[in-house]
């Protein structure tokens, strides 16, 4: 049954709002073991309760667990999200996400180590150059930036792990590339998830919302956007080197039947000849 007017706007409403907390909650739940550290570390921050050792601790176990269990939910949202980016909002919410959790678990488990490895290092870098290094700190700031970038790029990871059939190695280059290569759309796509995880802190209970769905659903609207263009542009550029093909071809033929016709003349000058030294022979 299909509502209209006012009551349709507000079904579609109340749907969306129910598809976007059920892919929230399916994220989270896959999410426990780094979520529960991660706010147990919150609440230790905030009360200032625990020392470094605690803190340490802590911080290894959110290291270890991140790419078990953050990276694939999260690769399983954006199987969610990129289904209803292109337009196919009716799928079942719970059999794509497990699905997408399924198939790509592998290459977000991968990405995952190597993204905490590297955050790693980057994060112990710029500490040391920017605390304990004060002659460094150009060097503490370059690897901020570099930190950054990316953070950034682990969008486009996502979104190209769901949206390719591609090889591990073949997903991390393009990742960087596209990331590099197209800064504005990835960068706005870091400001509005920045600007929702600031609503987010106002107010807490909209991360088990909506929240981290709505982050995956700027971040591939973005993504998709730029592929678009990206094939938009290939197809152009195919279709430019197609014409020159074809006017390259033509242009051949015609040198060609241009060619032939000279022949056919020579060939008649040739026989016309012939003809008129057999003439005079006769007479």
């Amino acid at each position: 049954m299909e509502f209209k007017g006012a009551m349709g706007g507000l079904y579609r409403i109340t749907e969306w709002i129910s598809r976007i907390a059920f892919s929230n909650i399916l994220w989270g739940l896959c999410s426990i073991p780094f979520l529960f550290i991660a706010v147990m570390k919150i609440i230790m921050l905030g009360s200032a309760t625990g020392g470094p050792n605690e803190q340490i601790t802590l911080n290894w176990a959110l290291g270890i667990l991140a790419p078990f269990t953050v990276f694939p939910a999260t690769a399983a949202l954006f199987t969610v999200v990129r289904k209803w980016v292109m337009g196919n909002t009716d799928v079942s919410t719970f059999r794509t996400f497990f699905q997408g959790y399924k198939e790509n678990y592998l290459k977000s488990m991968l990405g995952g180590l190597i993204y905490t490895v590297l955050f790693v290092v980057m994060y112990v870098d710029v500490t040391v150059y920017m605390t304990q290094m004060a002659n460094f700190r150009i060097v503490g700031i370059l690897m901020l930036v570099l930190m950054i970038i990316l953070f950034v790029s682990m969008f486009n990871f996502f979104s190209i792990v769901v949206h390719y059939q591609m090889t591990f190695k073949e997903v991390i280059k393009n990742s960087v590339l596209l990331t590099i290569a197209r800064p504005i759309r990835v960068f706005s796509t870091l400001i509005g998830s920045a600007l929702l995880a600031y609503i987010g802190l106002r107010y807490p209970v909209l991360y088990v919302i909506c929240i981290p769905t709505l982050v995956a659903m700027l971040a591939f609207f973005n993504f998709f956007a730029t592929y678009n263009k990206l094939q938009l542009q290939a197809e152009k550029k195919q279709q430019q080197e197609l014409e020159a093909q074809e006017a390259a071809e033509k242009e051949s033929a015609e040198r060609l039947l241009a060619e032939d016709d000279d022949d056919d003349d020579d060939d008649d000058d040739d026989f016309d000849d012939k003809d008129n030294s057999r003439s005079s022979k006769r007479i």
